[in-house]
């Protein structure tokens, strides 16, 4: 697996790194395929950012996305 590059940019600048879709998929721990679906399909308003035809995902948002899947479940963080 390759490791996210840091952003280095200006401090503040961003609050979150963006992830491929392939990383992405990996820190849920799903397919490529299904992350590219739930965005074609719009089955979960997991927000992304398209970089030219590239799709990108903030980690702040893939980290809400797995809080919010716990709190639905009736656990607490």
């Amino acid at each position: 697996m390759q490791e996210p590059i840091p952003f280095t940019g200006q401090p503040g600048r961003f609050e979150s790194q963006l992830l491929s879709r392939r990383q992405a998929a990996q820190y849920l721990g799903i397919k490529e395929q299904t992350l590219a679906i739930w965005k074609c399909t719009g089955r979960y308003s997991l927000p992304c950012v398209k970089v030219g035809r590239l799709v990108k995902y903030r980690l702040a948002d893939l980290d809400a996305f797995i809080a919010a899947r716990i709190e639905a479940a009736g656990y607490s963080r």
